[in-house]
């Protein structure tokens, strides 16, 4: 009888928390991120370009660069890419890339922006 009270009290406790799931989630606010803005004295500052580098070597170059393995991804060419299309590909990802907006902070994510499209960049 007791095993049976237990399982009881199991099951309605997990019932309620599926009856409260759809009220948390309409609780959520969605925050619309504004992009950031790409101007030329963002893009050319050497700490944004350093903080850019930094996180290229240790990551992006590895699918990236020109010792990737072919295939892998694709390899870059700046002067075709604009700097909200490159944030929004290392933020959210694309295809088989991964979002790094969870990974890198912000600042990290425009650095690598502000790398590409550098006259310092080696891919």
């Amino acid at each position: 009888m007791r095993k049976a009270r237990t399982g009881l009290r199991m099951a309605l406790a997990f019932a309620g928390l599926l009856a409260a799931a759809p009220a948390f989630a309409q609780e959520q606010k969605t925050v619309k991120e504004v992009p950031p803005v790409f101007d030329q004295a963002f893009l050319t500052n050497k700490a944004n370009i350093e903080i850019g580098r930094d996180v290229w070597e240790h990551q992006c170059r590895h699918c990236h660069g020109r010792a990737a393995y072919p295939g892998k991804a694709p390899k870059l060419n700046p002067g075709q890419l604009e700097p909200d299309f490159i944030y929004s590909r290392v933020t959210f990802g694309f295809g088989k890339m991964p979002s790094w907006k969870d990974v890198f902070t912000d600042a990290q994510r425009r650095g690598v922006v502000a790398y590409i499209k550098s006259d310092d960049f080696s891919p």
